[in-house]
């Protein structure tokens, strides 16, 4: 079976309204550009039909997988970059608030020899055209800055849904992680440098959905995690032998 050069995996959970727009939007754009691709959707555990409108809207391109019961937008982006066979995995939300036109920002990057690349929307030329409310906004820096004092020092936005993995930073990154909920990124971002993979922040446009699926509270929660992530290293759950099945 031939590799594809990209896969696009997207984590859904009640997405019947937007994703069948979403995969038109990646398959048109990506087919345009000529790029062999696969979208890899995971629908986590949805009331409502999600998985069969993925199934309609993303063609044969498209791998549809549902988790049986709500898990978490971390177990569902794990699971389908595991699942993932392209030589480069891209991560990004079913509202495509980073528009799939910017990955070749992105692909640069990798191009360059980085083995990760992360949009954001915190560095020079990065562009918000829609924000969050402000109350949202605020505890999104004030993780951010936590995370840069504990986990991460350097990247100044690790929140932003749209990164692109070589496959072997991938498949090491999301087997070793653990984290289900608000916070994997960060945990797959530890892992990645804790195993000297290269990680490049890229300025990108992203614009706020009104309906995101993103909850405050369990956004807040995720301050916790941090020192959750520091705790397993210390641990050494985060080495090699430490990868896990779903």
């Amino acid at each position: 079976m031939t590799v594809p050069r990209l896969s696009v995996v997207i984590p859904a959970y009640n997405e019947s309204a937007r994703l069948p727009a979403t995969l038109r939007r990646v398959r048109e754009y990506l087919g345009a550009e000529g790029i062999s691709h696969e979208i890899v959707v995971v629908d986590d555990g949805s009331d409502d039909d999600t998985s069969e409108q993925a199934r309609q809207a993303g063609g044969l391109a498209a791998v549809v997988v549902r988790n049986e019961t709500n898990r978490g937008k971390g177990y569902s982006v794990r699971r389908g970059m595991l699942l993932a066979r392209g030589e480069r995995l891209l991560m990004t939300d079913a509202d495509l608030s980073t528009p799939i036109e910017e990955l070749p920002r992105l692909q640069a990057r990798l191009d360059e020899g980085y083995d990760v690349a992360i949009g954001s929307r915190a560095v020079a030329g990065a562009r918000i055209e829609v924000h969050q409310r402000w109350f949202r906004e605020n505890v999104g820096r004030a993780f951010n800055v936590l995370v840069r004092a504990l986990a991460l020092p350097g990247l100044k936005d690790t929140q932003c849904g749209f990164k692109l993995f070589t496959a072997q930073a991938a498949r090491e990154a999301f087997s070793l992680a653990r984290l289900d909920g608000f916070s994997f990124d960060v945990e797959a971002l530890f892992i990645a440098r804790l195993h000297r993979r290269r990680i490049a922040e890229v300025p990108v446009v992203w614009r706020n959905d009104a309906a995101t699926r993103v909850d405050t509270l369990r956004g807040a929660l995720a301050f916790l995690d941090v020192a959750r992530i520091r705790w397993t290293a210390w641990r050494g759950r985060y080495s090699a032998g430490g990868a896990r099945e779903l």
